[in-house]
């Protein structure tokens, strides 16, 4: 039998480290060659894609996602192929979603129940789990999940009070196992207690449609457990990533920190970058409700802050917290906003609009593009080069990127179950002609061609010499025990 092939001719291959004219060669999955050899070495029955005017990209890797999540008494709209579908129609060809077990369940239990789910899941898949309380099973059952599972990330929800949120005290146990294992601490970092009052005091106003959100979640709440967090992680002395950072002053404390040498990594959100608080004033209900997630958009200064943290390495992934509730679900908090199920969409979208907003604009160069969108999520959860790289021996998931191909985004052409999109009515420059995943032809000029259960499970190997430095440099700073006499 013929290995599967196919050639990727004339693009410009786009890395996060430059950028060159070559030819790719794809063989069974996997890229054989780059540049002159690629046509040399081409079977003669292989694929060729004219790529001509386009650049050819690292499949994007949306390190935040929640497919068929259970949360505020519903289900999500996307499952895992639904929602792997629709990220592949916008180029990203992997997610990292989340395992969140209740309170007192096994964290084995939960995992094998995601992974159950996204069996169906089209696109290539992995999994942060979350810490959602304390003994020693979870102790235990961290360790099988990285030295087994190759799980090398735990979520720690510092919100949902009274559901999934972690104490201090769960915070400094998961964070200390976590540096033993060579894995990395992930935060939501939101002061749960203070969400929890404010939701209270504003509905105590008779504020209790969605434009009570973001007054019950200012942006110093964000701040608080950020700062909060991130010293919790420097005296342990253990790497830690904060998620969908939404607020400069939540910015601020991750610059703060890596300027002292902490080793600390920021998410941002494509609806962050673009969108503002003024979505909640709405009088429409179903509109404004449809904008509901945590963190809340903040007012336009914000975003400025944010793009800035982008450029200049402060902060180092975009994600979509791609988490979709359609209308009749949002309405279970028509009486009350602190009811109406926190999420949104975006991960077919976020590869187009972060083009569109930061290359377009100039802001990123396509280097800094492809890092903030595939490669520095590899090399931080430790796929890369496996992912996020055009390069041999890297796996085949690549992007046809038409620089000068357009569309109007739309809840009415989204691959995405969900019935609303975010960026509904804007119109981007910039788009993915072709979507390949594991060396196949996925998505062509606008068609979906996709197929479910063939996203693979990527296991992530736990972090090595690196973490045990930072653990040797926490011990040697540590404070000599007081001599008495």
């Amino acid at each position: 039998m013929n290995p599967q092939a196919l050639v990727i001719r004339g693009g410009t291959v786009v890395n996060a480290d430059r950028e060159q004219r070559a030819d790719v060669l794809c063989i069974d999955g996997r890229i054989a060659a780059v540049g002159e050899q690629a046509m040399a070495q081409a079977p003669a029955h292989a694929q060729v894609l004219d790529a001509g005017g386009q650049y050819v990209l690292p499949g994007g890797i949306d390190p935040h996602t929640h497919m068929q999540l259970p949360f505020m008494g519903t289900v999500t709209a996307d499952d895992f192929f639904t929602g792997t579908a629709a990220a592949l129609a916008g180029g990203t060809t992997s997610i990292i979603d989340f395992v969140i077990p209740d309170p007192q369940e096994p964290l084995l239990d939960a995992y094998r129940k995601w992974r159950g789910w996204a069996e169906k899941a089209a696109a290539d898949y992995s999994f942060h789990v979350a810490i959602t309380w304390w003994s020693e099973q979870v102790h235990a059952d961290m360790g099988t999940l990285v030295q087994q599972e190759g799980v090398n990330s735990f979520k720690h929800f510092m919100a949902y009070k009274n559901a999934i949120m972690c104490d201090d005290e769960t915070l400094v146990n998961s964070f200390r196992r976590a540096l033993e294992l060579g894995a990395m601490p992930t935060v939501h970092a939101e002061n749960g207690e203070l969400v929890y009052l404010l939701q209270q005091e504003v509905t105590k106003m008779g504020i209790t449609g969605p434009e009570g959100h973001p007054l019950a979640r200012p942006p110093m709440v964000e701040a608080e457990a950020a700062n909060r967090a991130i010293a919790i992680a420097d005296v342990l002395g253990v790497p830690i990533y904060v998620v969908h950072v939404s607020c400069m002053e939540a910015a601020e404390a991750i610059a703060r920190a890596r300027a002292r040498g902490q080793r600390v990594y920021g998410e941002v959100l494509a609806g962050h970058l673009l969108i503002d608080d003024s979505v909640y004033r709405d009088p429409d209900f179903a509109r404004a409700a449809a904008y509901v997630m945590s963190p809340p958009f903040r007012p336009k200064g914000h975003q400025e802050a944010l793009w800035r943290g982008l450029q200049s390495g402060q902060l180092h992934t975009t994600a979509t917290d791609h988490c979709t509730f359609c209308a009749g679900q949002k309405a279970m908090g028509r009486a009350n906003f602190a009811q109406i199920p926190n999420g949104t969409g975006g991960v077919e979208e976020r590869m187009a609009v972060l083009w569109d907003a930061g290359v377009n604009s100039g802001r990123l160069t396509p280097s800094e593009f492809v890092a903030i969108t595939s490669a520095n999520a590899a090399k931080l959860f430790n796929i890369y080069p496996r992912k996020g790289f055009v390069g041999e021996g890297a796996d085949a998931d690549l992007v046809l990127w038409d620089p000068e191909g357009s569309k109007t985004l739309s809840a009415a052409t989204q691959h995405s179950k969900g019935d609303f999109n975010i960026f509904e009515g804007r119109s981007v420059r910039g788009i993915p002609s072709h979507t390949i995943s594991q060396g196949q032809v996925v998505y062509a000029q606008g068609q979906l061609q996709v197929q479910a259960g063939r996203g693979r499970y990527i296991r992530r190997p736990a972090f090595g010499a690196q973490f045990q430095a930072a653990h040797k440099r926490s011990q040697a700073l540590a404070p000599s025990p007081v001599q008495r006499s």
